[in-house]
């Protein structure tokens, strides 16, 4: 979730413009900044890990010379943030810069062909190998144009880039691959930006760049052109009537909402990790006797669901643990044979670092899974995986909850083939499924998006609320109660429904609404008694269950149907959608901030 601003002026300066463009993309999330721009055919860069004030008074930015220039903000994905990881990155020679949002699948093979013809790598970021590819092309005394075109089509993954070069003084140009890149058109000039927030102060006329176009972007407009041929692109210029705060939001209401919407796109990235990681961290975890799931909130639910995963797949006996109780609960027993997995958004939840700080005393092999390059977690893991979800601004997690389990999931399935524990037809089946979630997901989001608001209306005065699943939706469970506890601040538990009659049953009286997480599975007959032992005694019945599941749909009073096809293990990660929207809904419903729920915190840093 970087951040992409440029501008091409038919007079001034550019660097000032750039710098009020990336302070209003602050909001989706940074580590370090940087600016290129051309002057006198001259390419001046500067950059550096920290905050956009701070690196524009430091290293004087704002004085760069020149009327074409772009700026960035980066989010780390690969190679931890600092100065040199930092955008924009260059060829060999100083004359290309590129800034990137995204994630490129193949970079490794491309930097090994490149090194091999003799290119120098300055970064661990997998952008660099842009530059040095459009350097290459160029020694076929072909215009930069065509040779970033060329460069294009061997890139394979999400992409949002801007260019520009000594060698063009007039243009930037700029590119798309499910990565946003919007253009601007003013009497001042072209703009481009990976948010519109950023354009609003100088023009609201807009083009969105669609997947696979490329835009060479000039002082008095632009033009598209496909990547793949090269053919030119018709659009039409759209005005923007959004107000700022609304543009940062993308027009959302409020930043969680916007964030529940975007993870078909983060889950799509969660699945881009490098194949290279998954085997490190899978080796690791097969030398493991036992392994500990080790994370705090939500990061400790999706923990829970995972457990299922690693033991029905790779028969690997699997302990979710609360990062502040593991010391007290298996503190004494873990040792050179036990792994723990330590899952955490920021990398710096204090119980989670505390955990792993006694772990490793005790010759445990600690893995980590987090959002955060460079983070505490990441320098103290053997090795780590990035989840690629991008920033949440929202404090109660949506899009951390779904990408943490998609990585997870990948790691069960890695060590599952990695074992030989169930059959291979088993392993190719859930891998296949495992590729559709993102597809599941959007199927939720187009159905349940807003129409779940008429049952927000139908229970938004209950006092109490109950969440009940059977094996893996236990998680989905208390994942969903948790999201209502955080946003509407409503009492409401969450149970594995077999424990219901221990407990939880006592509360229920005539009206109770009690939410059922029921896929098709194993543990779907076990679950359909639960809902008649509560419907039994008056409670009102919320069911969410597969499309088509008659059975459910006709003791339920009320249902929110899922795709068909969607398999119980990976079932929490669709599932929990529509709870999570509930939960936002219910709070907006109440006049509560979704964004910003009472007495919490995006990370816990302290005991």
């Amino acid at each position: 979730m970087c951040g992409i601003f440029g501008c091409v002026l038919k007079e001034g300066e550019a660097a000032p413009l750039i710098h009020q463009g990336l302070r209003r993309l602050e909001y989706r999330g940074y580590d370090s900044v940087g600016f290129a721009t051309i002057s006198d055919g001259t390419l001046h860069m500067r950059k550096d890990q920290g905050r956009v004030d701070e690196v524009v008074g430091r290293l004087g930015l704002d004085k760069m010379p020149g009327s074409l220039g772009v700026g960035h903000t980066r989010w780390a994905t690969h190679g931890a943030p600092m100065m040199v990881n930092a955008h924009p990155h260059t060829d060999c020679e100083n004359q290309i810069a590129v800034i990137h949002n995204g994630v490129i699948d193949n970079f490794l093979e491309l930097k090994e062909e490149l090194i091999n013809r003799g290119h120098v790598f300055e970064s661990r970021t997998d952008t660099e190998v842009i530059p040095h590819l459009i350097e290459e092309e160029m020694k076929g005394d072909i215009n930069i144009g065509e040779a970033i075109l060329r460069a294009l089509r061997r890139l394979e993954g999400s992409y949002a880039i801007a260019v520009v070069s000594s060698a063009d003084l007039e243009r930037i140009y700029c590119a798309r691959n499910e990565s946003p890149l919007v253009i601007g058109v003013s009497d001042k000039g072209t703009f481009c930006a990976s948010d519109v927030p950023a354009m609003l102060p100088y023009t609201n006329k807009v083009v969105y760049l669609r997947n696979g176009e490329f835009a060479i972007l000039e002082r008095e407009g632009f033009k598209i052109k496909r990547i793949q041929d090269g053919s030119a692109v018709e659009r039409e210029v759209e005005e923007v009537t959004w107000t700022l705060e609304m543009a940062e939001k993308q027009g959302y209401p409020h930043f969680m909402l916007k964030e529940i919407f975007e993870q078909p796109k983060s889950l799509r990235n969660s699945l881009r990790l490098q194949q290279q990681y998954l085997d490190l961290l899978t080796a690791f975890l097969d030398r493991g006797r036992e392994l500990f799931l080790v994370a705090a909130g939500t990061s400790y639910l999706a923990c829970i669901a995972a457990s299922y995963m690693f033991s029905k797949l790779a028969r690997l006996t699997t302990y979710p643990a609360i990062s502040s109780e593991f010391i007290a609960q298996y503190g004494s027993s873990v040792g050179i044979d036990s792994v723990v997995l330590a899952v955490s958004q920021s990398g710096e939840t204090y119980d989670t670092l505390k955990a792993i700080d006694h772990a490793r005393m005790r010759a445990t092999t600690v893995l980590g899974v987090t959002n955060t390059v460079g983070s505490t977690l990441t320098r103290v893991s053997r090795a780590y995986i990035i989840q690629q979800s991008g920033p949440e601004m929202g404090v109660a997690a949506t899009k951390t909850f779904t990408s943490q389990l998609m990585v997870l999931s990948q790691l069960a399935l890695r060590l599952a083939r990695t074992r030989g524990k169930v059959s291979q037809d088993e392993v190719d089946d859930f891998e296949a499924r495992l590729l559709e979630v993102p597809v599941y997901v959007e199927k939720v989001l187009e159905k349940h998006g807003t129409s779940i608001r008429s049952l927000v209306e139908k229970y938004s005065g209950e006092r109490l609320f109950l969440f009940l699943g059977r094996g893996i939706s236990a998680a989905t469970a208390l994942e969903g109660r948790l999201k209502l506890l955080e946003l509407t601040y409503v009492p409401s538990l969450a149970y594995p429904a077999g424990e219901s009659k221990h407990g939880p049953i006592s509360v229920v009286e005539e009206g109770t609404p009690i939410i059922f997480l029921c896929p098709r599975g194993e543990t779907r007959r076990e679950i359909v008694g639960s809902i008649m032992e509560m419907k039994a005694r008056g409670a009102r019945i919320i069911s969410v269950c597969e499309e088509g599941d008659r059975d459910i749909k006709e003791l339920s009073d009320d249902v929110i149907e899922m795709p068909l096809g969607i398999p119980e293990l990976l079932s929490p990660i669709p599932y929990i959608v529509p709870l999570q929207l509930y939960a936002y809904y219910l709070a907006v419903e109440k006049g509560l901030d979704p964004d910003k729920p009472r007495n919490l915190a995006k990370s816990v840093t302290v005991p």
